[in-house]
């Protein structure tokens, strides 16, 4: 148990009731899972308020209690604190709890519309490759260096964000890479965090149900870079047009990366075919498995990373050769009706244009691209139509399904897709609700050569709808369909002999 002073360190308080030198046994914001000397910090949700709960969470046996704004009556022997930001304080206590382990490691954060995953889980096998222990905070995987933890969100809530980073304190990480999403930001989660470095992959259409306005979404991740101290290393894609803003006002060293423009760390694609891609860095050659410019992009990143944090040249290239690619993320498999099936978390816009110029580079005859793609629901409505305009008119056919619709109409929301189809791409699309039902038809209408997407959830291997969660595997399921079909056929030319 420590002070409850000291865990208020560093947090601006506006008033006190009580005496902040009882001993606090630990944190919650649960008010149900709120235990004996227990201190209860207050939360302002999307679906609830916090402050809704003092009086649960003190009957549970919390001493304590964290808020915005102080109830009009306070038990006998509890400690009331009223500060401005409950989010905020809930980060910086929870590092002290844990004794602020992120300064016991180098922590870089990856933000970005686009490449969060791919960035971190790579520098993540890059390190490991390279002899370190290294710890990875991502959207599909919580990895201890090689313990792993369920992953629930982009960026974890600031309790478990501590938790982690002081796992990977006492079992001897070095490097930690961290996704930070733009609602982690916004809801303080980060707060208390000492980063090494930051890396802005790019900026596009999405979250703008929760952010209103592009501007806030942009001016959100913005804050990433301006709270890094002078110490740290901040490094942007000098090709987006947000990618200077980013760094504009921080203290922290500034570095660029850039296939277009002049940066610090430069690269161009030289040669590109299904199995991967050839790219020159600076000024050596690498062979990536991974393909299209949005990974040249993301190689890139790791290249300068691994350089700002002290790895050789030679080196980083060598291990940069023998990455992986990340489940979900441009994963495809070869049929053996030599149909090609490629599964990708694309659920943007910009995404998804990527992966289909990408797939349209490799094309190399007539091939048709069959596109299934769905939006979900309780998310922002305004990028539905931009992505059915980008599916049809990128693809020969494109089916538009469900994705996880949680709580809407998904026919509801196929509708709003379909207001983006122009009218000479209308008789390409099919919108057919029953994810499953969609893939298989992609199947059936995939001819040999054919490349079918399946866009959108990528490494989910569940469906949410009307709030409750199915199992369902994008590439299991693609992977299945056509197999079953290539039996099916098999039968039927035996059957005729």
């Amino acid at each position: 148990m420590k002070p409850l002073k000291d865990l208020l360190y560093g947090v601006a308080l506006r008033a006190v009731s009580g005496s902040t030198a009882i001993p606090v046994g630990g944190l919650c914001f649960d008010s149900r899972k709120a235990g004996s000397a227990d201190a209860f910090v207050a939360i302002r949700g999307t679906l609830s308020d916090g402050h809704d709960f003092i009086d649960a969470a003190v009957k549970n046996g919390a001493r304590a209690v964290i808020c915005e704004a102080l109830p009009e009556a306070l038990q006998e022997g509890v400690t009331y604190v009223e500060v401005a930001d409950s989010q905020q304080a809930l980060a910086v206590m929870a590092s002290n709890q844990y004794g602020n382990p992120s300064a016991n490691l180098k922590l870089v954060g990856v933000t970005g519309t686009n490449g969060k995953t791919t960035v971190t889980s790579l520098l993540y096998q890059l390190f490991k490759a390279a002899g370190f222990k290294v710890g990875l905070l991502s959207t599909i995987r919580v990895l201890v260096d090689e313990t792993e933890h369920p992953a629930t969100h982009t960026t974890p809530d600031a309790l478990s964000i501590n938790k982690y980073l002081a796992e990977m304190s006492q079992e001897g990480v070095e490097y930690c890479f961290m996704e930070v999403s733009s609602h982690g930001i916004a809801q303080g989660r980060t707060a208390g965090l000492r980063f090494h470095g930051a890396i802005f992959t790019n900026l596009s259409h999405d979250h703008l149900d929760y952010h209103k306005t592009f501007a806030a979404y942009r001016d959100t991740k913005k804050r990433l870079f301006d709270d890094l101290p002078p110490t740290a290393f901040a490094l942007t894609n000098a090709d987006d047009k947000n990618g200077l803003f980013m760094i504009q006002n921080t203290r922290a060293r500034k570095y660029t990366y850039a296939l277009k423009s002049y940066a610090d760390f430069r690269a161009q694609i030289l040669e590109q075919q299904l199995d991967g891609q050839l790219l020159k860095i600076q000024e050596n050659e690498v062979w990536t498995k991974l393909i299209g410019s949005f990974n040249a992009y993301n190689i890139l990143a790791i290249y300068a990373t691994a350089s700002l944090l002290g790895l050789e040249t030679l080196e980083i290239l060598k291990l940069l050769s023998g990455l992986q690619t990340v489940d979900g993320r441009f994963q495809y498999f070869i049929s053996g009706q030599r149909i090609t099936a490629i599964v990708d978390y694309a659920h943007t816009p910009d995404a998804l244009k990527n992966v289909l110029t990408t797939i349209g580079a490799l094309r190399t005859g007539n091939e048709s691209v069959i596109t299934v793609v769905g939006c979900g629901g309780d998310r922002d409505k305004s990028k539905r139509p931009v992505m059915g305009h980008i599916a049809s008119e990128m693809s020969n056919t494109t089916i538009f399904t469900s994705d996880n619709p949680r709580s809407e109409d998904p026919e509801t929301i196929i509708a709003e897709m379909e207001k983006g189809v122009e009218p000479q791409h209308v008789r390409k699309v099919l919108s057919i609700t029953d994810r499953a039902q969609a893939i298989r038809t992609a199947c059936k209408l995939a001819a040999p050569g054919d490349i079918i997407l399946v866009a959108g959830k990528g490494h989910e291997t569940y469906q949410e709808i009307a709030g409750v969660r199915r199992d369902f595997d994008d590439f299991k399921r693609v992977r299945e369909v056509l197999e079953d079909l290539a039996s099916e056929e098999a039968g039927n030319r035996n059957s005729k002999r």
